[in-house]
């Protein structure tokens, strides 16, 4: 068993089939994106006027290293648009077909220095910055791909309400050990969460670059 979407967290499913009545149609429309989780409306003065903002939710700051030890922070990454997601290299269930789905959006968005793609790996431990290079290496994947280790206390809560609306734990019952979701969440250039797929579908992929190019191009 594997999970794609977690329990007890609510978000919008932007998958193809899973939320539109006409499928890959929003992206078609002109309309930007909206921002998922939950907002709060706060009220201050500003030069004697009062002013209503709302603050939205945002990804918490990490410092992660990716497959060539370079540390990968929110200050790196700052003022692109990436997509996300959990895996780790032994995974014998969702995770080669997360990879092949992926890897097919990233090579669409290759030249773009707008775009980045952050695949963070459940299995620290196994998983060693020169473990995630042969494993980029093999996959093929793009310049613009980031293969992630942190520690679990760092991870794990990242990838769930309090960052990307995700699932990661470690799991002795699960297939590997680890159990995680297939999403892929995708985060603005101000790190609002904008949409939450469903990786494991090909029918996924065309509506995610879809929506990149929606906010690369509206914002």
């Amino acid at each position: 068993m594997y999970t794609i979407f977690p329990k007890g967290i609510t978000v919008t499913v932007f998958s193809c089939g899973l939320w539109l009545a006409s499928a890959c149609s929003s992206s078609n429309t002109g309309e930007r994106l909206p921002i998922l989780g939950e907002r709060e409306v706060v009220h201050k003065v500003i030069d004697g006027n009062k002013v209503t903002d709302t603050l939205y939710h945002i990804i918490p700051d990490f410092e992660l290293l990716d497959q060539d030890s370079t540390v990968v922070s929110k200050k790196s990454i700052q003022g692109k648009i990436y997509l996300a997601d959990f895996f780790f290299t032994r995974c014998p269930t969702i995770c080669p077909v997360t990879a092949r789905n992926l890897l097919q959006i990233a090579r669409h968005f290759e030249h773009d220095p707008r775009v980045v793609f952050l695949s963070h790996t459940v299995d620290p431990m196994y998983d060693r910055p020169y473990v995630l290079k042969r494993y980029a290496t093999e996959l093929g994947a793009p310049k613009n791909w980031f293969f992630l280790n942190g520690p679990k206390n760092e991870v794990y809560p990242l990838a769930g309400a309090e960052g990307y609306f995700s699932f990661a734990q470690e799991n002795k019952d699960a297939p590997g050990g680890f159990d995680h979701s297939g999403a892929f969440s995708l985060v603005d250039t101000r790190f609002h969460v904008r949409a939450v797929y469903d990786g494991t579908q090909m029918d996924s992929i065309p509506k995610i670059i879809a929506d990149i190019q929606l906010l690369l191009d509206k914002g």
